[in-house]
């Protein structure tokens, strides 16, 4: 069994007027953030959510630097992976502990270098709650707010198109880290990829669920922080090579 969208995006909740109403905290969802040597912005990325998400789990990965201490500083639980294990993997950590939490009905996942949007994650959740949906993935090619540059956007048209392809879903952003869901949709998450095929392995094993879903137009913000390290071209590397060895 596929996914099912509900909802053409004209009869939906309008996204432009959610993105705009004011930020109000969000007490029964888990920001839950991959953590891997992000130890000069997790801190302010920790706490700037803090201010939606009182409920924030970041997992680290194994990282060599001070990441752990910095994102206790912003007000996160942090786990942690003695070693490097990859993203799919402390993504995994975390989803496990937040789905477990009393009270918990939402999981966002979220990126740790400050790409994502509070007021994205948050519209998302709301979304969700308003239409019922158990799942909500963002999308930055439903509008032209972000400017990923040709080669990143030529590997996820096709990272797009793989997974599309091998899951029966038609998404227009496969590889986007920023998700929301339910948590009967994320205890149907068992995620075995490590490294960043996961995200199709997401896709894949929600598709299975049969649960109700849409996209929503997010704006990914490509930091100069994220440009020194190369981020955008070498993840971009990364996942066409995951998808074809995985």
């Amino acid at each position: 069994m596929h996914l099912t969208p509900t909802r053409e995006p004209s009869r939906a909740l309008d996204e432009e007027a959610l993105a705009e109403r004011p930020l109000t905290p969000i007490d029964d969802a888990w920001l839950v953030i991959p953590l891997y040597n992000e130890a000069s912005v997790i801190q302010d990325v920790v706490r700037a959510a803090l201010t939606v998400f009182p409920h924030i789990v970041c997992v680290d990965d194994g990282s060599t630097d001070d990441s752990i201490e910095q994102a206790r500083l912003g007000g996160a639980t942090v786990l942690r992976h003695a070693v490097n294990l990859g993203q799919g993997a402390a993504l995994q950590t975390g989803i496990e502990y937040a789905r477990n939490q009393p009270g918990a009905r939402y999981l966002v996942t979220f990126d740790a270098d400050g790409q994502h949007r509070v007021e994205d994650a948050a519209a998302m959740v709301e979304t969700a709650r308003a239409d019922d949906l158990a799942i909500v993935f963002g999308s930055r090619f439903l509008d032209a707010r972000t400017k990923p540059g040709l080669v990143k956007r030529v590997v996820l048209a096709m990272a797009v198109w793989f997974t599309n392809r091998s899951t029966g879903l038609k998404l227009t952003d496969a590889h986007n880290g920023l998700r929301v869901l339910r948590v009967d949709a994320a205890r149907a998450v068992n995620l075995r990829q490590d490294r960043m095929a996961h995200a199709s392995e997401i896709v894949h094993q929600l598709g299975s669920s049969g649960l109700p879903w849409r996209e929503y137009p997010v704006h990914i913000l490509y930091t100069d922080y994220s440009r020194a390290k190369g981020q955008s071209v070498w993840n971009s590397v990364n996942i066409l090579v995951d998808l074809i060895f995985k």
